[in-house]
């Protein structure tokens, strides 16, 4: 069974591969495109840090570009290979077409998630590790073997997270037809993931950690290459994305079961 969904995963990525590549100028264009968007997620960080030596609530210069770099990797995984996919979800629900995808011989969440994929966001990787390298530059330092296995790690997580946060977005929309407005706060609300968690203050730092944990997306990680996480921080970002996915997966289920067909 798993080796059958490994073989559907890469026919649809072959499939989108093979239709992004089908005009290579385009292609390219929009690999640029990418660069471009990822080079102006510094622009901010670079106002807030104009006087030599300042820090923002404990962050540095360096470290907080440590933040920028994970925040442009997520940002290239979730406009990549999650909301391509899964906003599709809602034009299936409202033109009744999503019983064509409940018939096929395969798990209805598993293929609305590997619709579509958009391969030249490949490049937020290489401009995340362009900033990874510059910000340890600036720091003088660089990343332990044991730092760097504990923020993949809290990468699977970050993607488990966004993805669950997605699924929980899209199902909504069997219930509310109209969600598009819920799909752009969410990109909205992901924006404040390039910030160090400790800016926020209040009700704003308790749904940033808990409810849409973006804490644990992008400042976990750069502390897990700083050195400086926790084992218990690292343990509760295992746990709490597990525990989101499970309730991403009963709320998917409930949603489907509830489903209404246009030709009913």
């Amino acid at each position: 069974m798993f080796r059958r969904y490994i073989r559907l995963f890469g026919v649809q990525l072959r499939a989108s591969s093979l239709l992004a590549m089908q005009y290579r100028g385009d292609f390219i264009v929009e690999g640029l495109i990418s660069l471009f968007w990822s080079a102006t997620a510094l622009a901010p960080l670079f106002v807030v840090f104009q006087k030599q030596g300042q820090q923002i609530e404990g962050w540095s210069f360096g470290e907080s570009l440590l933040v920028i770099g994970w925040f442009t990797l997520l940002q290239g995984i979730l406009e990549g290979a999650i909301s391509p996919s899964l906003t599709g979800v809602v034009e299936h629900i409202r033109k009744g077409t999503l019983d064509f995808v409940l018939l096929k011989p395969a798990d209805a969440q598993f293929l609305v998630s590997t619709t579509r994929f958009l391969p030249w966001r490949a490049t937020n990787a290489l401009a995340a590790l362009a900033i990874f390298v510059y910000g340890f530059h600036i720091l003088g330092t660089s990343p332990s073997l044991l730092g760097v296995l504990a923020s993949l790690v809290l990468l699977g997580c970050s993607v488990l997270l966004l993805y669950s946060l997605w699924i929980l977005t899209v199902s909504a929309a069997f219930y509310v037809v109209k969600v598009d407005n819920l799909t752009y706060f969410f990109t909205s609300i992901f924006d404040a993931a390039r910030w160090p968690a400790p800016v926020f203050r209040g009700v704003l730092a308790f749904v940033f950690t808990f409810v849409i944990p973006l804490a644990v997306m992008t400042t976990f990680p750069a502390e897990a290459l700083l050195g400086r996480l926790s084992l218990m921080s690292l343990v509760g970002s295992v746990l709490g994305s597990v525990f989101f996915a499970f309730v991403s997966r009963r709320v998917w289920l409930h949603a489907i079961g509830h489903y209404t067909s246009a030709s009913s």
